[in-house]
């Protein structure tokens, strides 16, 4: 595996690669490593010859009272995982190399960045869109790929590819859990034990919810019902039944439907959601 800490020597790489024919995914990574970013080079290797990992702990989208400090940073084991799947490059630059002189481009998020994960971490997605656009800029991939636990930014970087005329196509993978269904994340190693037998019930609710609007209960009384099991156990973010293709109200015409919610326990903030088909549409 090649590991890359500067830009030009990367690039050198990559020129290589395509002057080869080589296709290109990016899979980017803020690190602490898990099954779940398996399952996205897994994904990156069925779309491409060749896969890039980013390793970059991206300052711009923590606010100040956010956790950028305590994020997990494993780069010595992260390394040793990728080097036994075979990634064929590892990205990890230095915070100048991102952002030279401190700079950073602002983007227009929509209004989809200012819903939802959007009112509570109001900068958050300004942030993915910055470094998101550098990554794709420095290594313009033919793919990248993303997990749906982060619905919408997944929305959202959809989003900044069409309207920046960006030529990577976006690829996305089903979230990968637990056997108790807790979506797998880095943030999960912040739980304390009594906490993580809880986190377990976040998903089962939004499994009933799902069900419950299924069998014919109304939206706003099947929303109400999941704030109050909810709340037995976590402090509700925000939960919320929306048209997935869009994140906006339903409508008659309304096929895909998600269920997306955002929850704390103790001190760890979590985040999942369920996507699934109309049944009278």
């Amino acid at each position: 595996m090649h590991i890359f800490e500067q830009i030009g020597p990367l690039e050198e790489y990559l020129n290589s690669c395509r002057e080869d024919g080589q296709s290109i995914a990016l899979v980017p990574t803020m690190g602490g490593l898990h099954e779940g970013h398996l399952k996205l080079i897994d994904k990156a290797k069925e779309c491409s010859d060749m896969v890039v990992v980013s390793v970059f702990v991206n300052p711009t989208q923590f606010a100040e009272n956010e956790d950028f400090e305590a994020y997990p940073k494993t780069l010595s084991e992260d390394k040793k995982l990728l080097e036994a799947i075979k990634v064929d490059a590892m990205f990890v630059p230095l915070d100048n190399q991102i952002y030279p002189d401190g700079s950073s481009q602002d983007y227009d998020v929509g209004e989809m960045g200012k819903i939802l994960c959007g009112i509570s971490r109001p900068i958050h997605f300004n942030g993915v869109a910055q470094v998101v656009a550098r990554l794709f800029d420095i290594v313009k991939p033919d793919y990248a790929v993303f997990g749906e636990k982060d619905y919408q930014q997944l929305l959202i970087i959809n989003s900044l590819v069409e309207r920046q005329g960006i030529k990577t196509t976006i690829v996305s993978v089903p979230t990968l859990r637990e056997s108790d269904g807790l979506a797998i994340s880095t943030r999960n190693n912040y739980l304390s034990p009594e906490d993580r037998a809880n986190a377990s019930l976040f998903y089962q609710q939004l499994v009933a919810t799902k069900a419950s609007i299924q069998s014919g209960t109304d939206i706003p009384s099947a929303t109400e019902q999941a704030v109050d099991a909810l709340s037995v156990v976590f402090d509700v973010e925000y939960i919320e039944v929306l048209n997935a293709n869009n994140l906006t109200e339903i409508t008659t015409s309304s096929s895909e439907i998600i269920i997306i919610s955002a929850v704390k326990l103790g001190e760890t903030r979590l985040i999942d959601n369920i996507v699934f088909r109309r049944l009278d549409v």
